[in-house]
């Protein structure tokens, strides 16, 4: 891929200084930078220190696999593509093959990496990974975390295009997910 940045660029670059752990939670750690620019501006910058994620567009029978859940942010229910947490020490693949049989009772016969991407670079300092996973044999069984409650749907791609942006389908990560599987397929869904 080209390189879009330039020399020039370089001083749109801040250097990081002290960081303080503000708050420590099970999800992220909050942290407070405090940063200098190139011309000798200063502040503190909060940031969300969170453990690297998956997302896994599972594709079965011409129709991707969603899962649906409670989120606490949105206070409301929530259709997705299965994903969930890197353990540490844990290659984003094996947690991506992990998490799709836990979440969902499928294995994968075939997993491909779609891309990784930040959640969003000025608040979080992790990324998140995106697969395909294909060739998918149903185990009929769940390995749900006790504190997660999910219920699985399988949808027409048409139908998860059509609900991006919905309530039903509030999570902005999951536009990334199919846009990433849509490039993966030549522009098309």
């Amino acid at each position: 891929m080209k390189n879009y940045f330039s020399e020039e660029d370089e001083k749109l670059k801040w250097k990081e200084g002290k960081s303080e752990l503000l708050l420590k939670t099970v999800v992220c750690n909050i942290t407070k930078r405090h940063n200098t620019s190139s011309t000798g501006t200063e502040g503190d910058y909060i940031i969300m220190d969170a453990p690297e994620w998956v997302i896994v567009v599972a594709e079965h029978n011409e129709n991707f696999i969603m899962v649906k859940q409670w989120r606490h942010g949105e206070s409301g229910l929530s259709i997705e593509f299965p994903g969930g947490v890197v353990d540490k020490g844990e290659e984003p693949e094996t947690a991506a093959k992990r998490e799709l049989e836990e979440e969902t009772g499928f294995k994968a016969g075939k997993l491909t990496k779609l891309g990784t991407e930040n959640p969003n670079p000025a608040l979080f300092c992790n990324h998140v990974h995106f697969f395909l996973a294909q060739e998918l044999t149903a185990t009929g069984n769940q390995h749900l975390d006790n504190d997660e409650f999910i219920n699985c749907i399988e949808l027409s791609k048409k139908e998860v295009l059509d609900g991006l942006g919905t309530e039903q389908f509030p999570h902005a990560i999951m536009g990334t997910a199919l846009a990433l599987y849509i490039k993966h397929n030549g522009g098309t869904i």
